[in-house]
């Protein structure tokens, strides 16, 4: 029977168990990665960079997990902790700006497959809405968890939900066939 997060934790930290951390690993290594790559636009070595880097500091602050919180919630503080900070050393702003988007927006480059279009749609979104969107949405988090996650009051995570649902409801609408 397999262990749950709050056992495999404890192993790490009581008996520093590695094979029970590479579980941990294992167990959210594909929810980490999927989230940066979402935050990151696809760029896949960044993502995979930054999840390496999620994974090395879960592992050096693991004794400061409280279990208030879902495991998977904390870890995905850290990676979106380390996709900012990443920003912010290559001076990217983590909010939208409006020119830029619509100069990057080129409609004739969509694949006109909807799972393509979406990741397209996602992408346009001003992080603090794509953040929400894909811990709500893709991640599986409660509004609550991801305003633990995000570090923002819960009505600004629905409201951002709501608003980047919008969005990409528009922009899906427009894309579609006439």
């Amino acid at each position: 029977m397999p262990l749950d997060d709050a056992e495999l934790v404890t192993r790490v930290l009581v008996e520093d168990d590695q094979h029970a951390f590479a579980e941990l690993v294992r167990n959210h290594q594909s929810a980490v990665r999927g989230l940066l790559r979402q935050l990151a636009r696809n760029d896949l070595g960044l993502a995979d960079d930054l999840a390496q880097e999620t994974f090395v500091r879960a592992y050096r602050n693991l004794a400061r997990f409280r279990g208030e919180a879902k495991f998977s919630t904390w870890l995905y503080r850290i990676a979106y902790n380390c996709f900012r900070e990443d920003a912010r050393k290559r001076k990217e702003l983590v909010g939208i700006d409006e020119n830029q988007l619509e100069a990057e927006y080129d409609p004739q480059t969509v694949d006109p497959a909807l799972r393509h279009d979406l990741m397209h749609a996602l992408q346009m979104l001003p992080i603090h809405e794509r953040s929400a969107i894909v811990l709500c949405c893709q991640n599986g988090l409660s509004h609550d968890e991801a305003a633990r996650v995000l570090e923002i009051p819960l009505g600004t995570v629905k409201t951002n939900v709501l608003r980047g649902r919008e969005k990409l409801r528009k922009m899906l609408s427009a894309w579609g066939p006439a």
